[in-house]
């Protein structure tokens, strides 16, 4: 069972030089895809007039926090593993995946990964902010499911594609998969949530501009879809010594 693989870990985790490495990978990489990501909201509302809840502008998010995130998963796939996500450190963690010590690191990492490319947007700007908000605001719970629903497609897919022993060539487009599954449910839920699916993303722009109504859903959701699909994963087709891929030719 995956509970058994769960481990606090060494303190030496915290400051070896290979986890610092892969910190500062997870810091590089959140960078540059919240920066992507929010920078391509900022500069819809800027072309529309503030207009960025238009059909065009829910595309246009998706499209770039696809290629984002296809980016930065790609850049640090082989150094940290390319979480770029606390809900993604997070389901691999209660998969056995990663210890407690050096999730927490990743965590920190993305955090100011995040808090970085908004500062840096807020000032490139000039103090232009675009925070994550529920909308409506009467969907908070509604939404607070939505984003557990996200997120565990999200984790279930890095589960699938990146984490996976057994998933054979399937692992080369990881990247791919994992972007493509962010846009599509952006595509889905950014109307009514924001379609986060990570706590970084929306903490950056809720410290930036202080604003936290509602942060809450982004950080319960995301992380409770991101767990319950690493337990499932790890328990049900890591940990079954019965699954074997399947050959190339029935995919």
């Amino acid at each position: 069972m995956p509970i058994r693989n769960i481990a606090v870990g060494r303190p030496e985790e915290t400051y070896h030089p290979d986890a610092l490495r892969a910190g500062l990978a997870e810091f590089i990489s959140t960078l540059i895809f919240v920066f992507a990501g929010e920078g391509s909201g900022m500069a819809f509302a800027k072309l529309t007039h503030g207009a960025d809840t238009t059909p065009a502008g829910l595309i246009a998010a998706a499209i770039a926090h696809a290629f984002g995130l296809f980016v930065a998963v790609s850049v640090a796939a082989n150094i940290s593993g390319g979480h770029v996500n606390p809900a993604v450190t997070f389901g691999a963690f209660v998969g056995g995946n990663i210890s407690l010590l050096r999730g927490i690191l990743y965590w920190i990492a993305q955090l100011l990964g995040a808090t970085v490319a908004c500062g840096l947007l807020k000032f490139v700007t000039n103090y232009q902010t675009t925070p994550h908000l529920l909308s409506p605001q009467g969907w908070v719970w509604n939404a607070f499911v939505f984003e557990i629903v996200m997120t565990f497609g999200l984790v279930y897919t890095v589960y699938a594609t990146a984490i996976d022993p057994k998933r054979g060539s399937v692992g080369t487009i990881a990247p791919i998969a994992i972007g493509f599954i962010v846009g599509a449910n952006i595509l889905a839920g950014g109307a009514f949530t924001g379609a986060s699916m990570n706590p970084a993303v929306s903490f950056g722009p809720a410290l930036v501009s202080w604003s936290w109504h509602n942060h809450w859903v982004y950080w319960a959701g995301p992380l409770i879809g991101g767990g319950l699909a690493g337990l499932i994963y790890e328990f049900v087709f890591i940990g079954n010594s019965s699954h074997e891929p399947l050959p190339t030719a029935d995919y």
